[in-house]
Formats: C-alpha cells, structure tokens, sequence
C-alpha cells in the first residue's frame, strides 16, 4: 500500500510518500509545494492542485491521508488553508483516491503517545520508525510524512482488532 499523506498550506503545502508492506515501511520521497506571496492566491492554489496532480499520477498512491485544520488564531490563515485542502479533495477526486483526515492531537498521539508532543519528538519518532539517516526537512514534509505514518500505525491497530 502507497500513503500519500499531507500538511496542506498555501505557502507550503508539505507531502510526504511511503509505501508499507508487510509491516516493513519505506519512504518513496517527501518535499514541499512551495507558493509566493506575491502570485496571485488563484494562481497559488493552481499550483498546489497542479503538483499534487503530478505526485498522485508519479507515485500512484492508495489513499491520501491530511492534516486536519484543528484551529486557527487568525481566521485568514484558517480559510487559506480550508482552501489548499480543497485542493487536494480536488485532486483526490479526479484520480478516485480516498482523503483521510487526522487532526494534529491524534497524529502526536498515534506518533508518540502523547498529544501534545513537541514538534521535535515527532520528528525523532518518524526518522526512527522510517529508518531515515536524518530528520525530513522541510517541517511541512516532515508533518506530511508523519500524517502518513500515523494512517499506516492506525490501520494496522484496527487490523488487530478484528
């Protein structure tokens, strides 16, 4: 199974892939989507759509797991990134892809069994977990990998459910 997860924004929207098989998880790559201020906010969300396009039509992903918005102090910022995550719903959609979406609590918590975990202890967790050489840079990818992670962990305890 191919995960693409996501730490949408639009400055930065953060991707990160990894394919899981037989418990055995492996990073097929991670990065950012990275839009100026100064093009117009049309032409930015275009971009994100666009790439997003091109990373689901190069990695062909099973499912598409996002960071949910869980708060925002400035209502601006929450209604930007509203709109980014509409950009990768658009582009789930043209290729029949499921979105999942974990708010920012639970991924910690799946991650490292706390909530309220610092930004650094996720980061550690995941370049343990995914056998990386270093921490994933920039923080967007590093979150988007981490989303994506915490899909395959989730899937997997429900699996053991059953």
């Amino acid at each position: 199974m191919i995960i693409l997860g996501i730490d949408p924004g639009t400055a930065a929207t953060g991707y990160g892939i990894i394919e899981t098989k037989k418990g055995k998880h492996k990073v097929l790559g991670y990065g950012c989507i990275k839009t100026t201020p100064k093009t117009p906010f049309p032409q930015r969300l275009k971009i994100i759509y666009q790439e997003l396009s091109r990373i689901i039509q190069e990695y062909s992903p099973d499912v598409i797991a996002m960071e949910q918005l869980f708060f925002a102090r400035n209502a601006l910022t929450a209604i930007s990134v509203g709109q980014a995550q509409g950009m990768v719903f658009l582009a789930a959609a043209d290729a029949d892809l499921e979105v999942v979406r974990y708010p920012p609590l639970q991924i910690k918590m799946t991650l490292t069994g706390k909530g309220r975990a610092e930004k650094s202890k996720v980061q550690k967790k995941i370049k343990r977990l995914l056998r990386m050489k270093k921490i994933p840079r920039p923080v967007d990818a590093s979150d988007a990998l981490a989303v994506a992670l915490c899909h395959i962990l989730l899937k997997r305890k429900l699996k053991s459910k059953e």
